[in-house]
């Protein structure tokens, strides 16, 4: 992307400016959000925000902002999720997961204490067909207990997850095994049910999503992109990155995209994409039979919207949280903000 597009034609598509702070320091430093006005400084005639910062400090972070993430692209290529490849065991897909404590890093300077699924946050993405016989194995290394809890399945209910009420806790050094056919085929979520406020905030989350047999009854798309959103423990996230780290969706014009929303956190989310809509197709794991156009979509904790989107419109075009707050600040964007580049 840097090559052919540059720093400063992106700026030109773009529109917008962007920023390092986290969200985290921009949690623990509200003045520094929310002292948005000005007063004239007669001496210099210069504008001087309230927090003390000069327009011209300020515009030089957003661009500083925009730097880094373009610096950025390409870097992490697995930041959209590639299926997990599981291991048969005759006619069972078995899925290993191991949880772990570990330090994970969501911008350049925002390393936080973290609870991860193989090392990564998200989890890696579990994928799987209709009628598929599965097993999911869990170590667990952390210090705490956990279990996990498979978010939309239809599965039996002693395979839940949800300790002293489906089964016991799986303590640390011991291993959880889950087994079930894929029933319900969607757009679903794997998360700790322990504990949960702190171990699915510090990243014990990942995507499930069962393919349904007749394929007929999906649209046919040239990509698909998961985000799962994420707040609190490790601020604002985009499959557990802050902007600048997250990374861009890339088209041509005229692709076909398909795009999952999963919120795995405590706050509600309306994710917007500037300059196209996108077709809502499915809620929960269940299509419906009427989609509906949107440019901004609310997700709230626990939810699931599958959207088509037509790249149509050439161009580089904001893609973020729209509760301001969990994206942008005097010292530029953070947090839930990526952006669609359509070549």
């Amino acid at each position: 992307m840097s090559e052919q597009l540059g720093r400063r034609r992106f700026l030109k598509l773009a529109g917008i400016s962007a920023g390092s702070l986290g969200a985290a320091a921009a949690l623990s430093q509200p003045g520094k959000i929310f002292g948005a006005g000005t007063s004239s400084d007669a001496s210099t005639g210069s504008n001087v925000l309230q927090t003390g910062t000069s327009a011209e400090d300020m515009d030089a972070m957003h661009e500083a902002g925009v730097k880094t993430f373009l610096g950025n692209v390409g870097k992490e290529p697995d930041f959209w999720r590639k299926p997990m490849e599981p291991v048969m065991d005759g006619d069972v897909k078995v899925f290993n997961l191991v949880c772990q404590d570990i330090q994970w890093s969501t911008s350049p300077d925002m390393t936080f204490p973290a609870m991860a699924y193989n090392g990564m946050i998200p989890g890696p993405e579990i994928r799987f067909t209709e009628g598929d016989k599965v097993r999911i194995v869990m170590k667990n290394e952390m210090k705490q207990s956990t279990a996990i809890h498979f978010h939309g399945l239809l599965i039996p209910n002693d395979q839940d997850g949800v300790p002293y009420i489906t089964q016991k806790p799986v303590k640390s050094g011991e291993t959880g095994t889950y087994e079930f056919t894929a029933r319900n085929p969607g757009t679903h979520m794997y998360h700790s049910h322990h504990n949960s406020a702190e171990q699915v905030t510090s990243g014990l989350l990942g995507s499930l999503i069962i393919e349904p047999k007749d394929k007929s009854t999906q649209p046919v798309v040239d990509a698909e992109y998961t985000f799962v959103l994420n707040d609190t423990t490790l601020g604002f996230t985009i499959n557990g990155r802050q902007f600048p780290n997250t990374q861009p969706i890339i088209a041509q014009k005229g692709q076909k995209l398909r795009i999952r929303y999963m919120n795995e956190g405590l706050m509600i989310h309306p994710m917007h994409l500037h300059g196209m809509p996108q077709s809502v197709i499915s809620k929960d794991g269940n299509m419906l039979t009427t989609p509906y156009l949107v440019d901004t979509i609310c997700v709230a904790p626990g939810e699931r919207y599958d959207t088509i989107l037509d790249a149509t419109e050439p161009g580089v075009w904001a893609f973020h949280c729209h509760i301001l707050t969990h994206a942008e600040s005097q010292h530029g964007m953070f947090g839930m903000v990526t952006v669609l580049i359509v070549k």
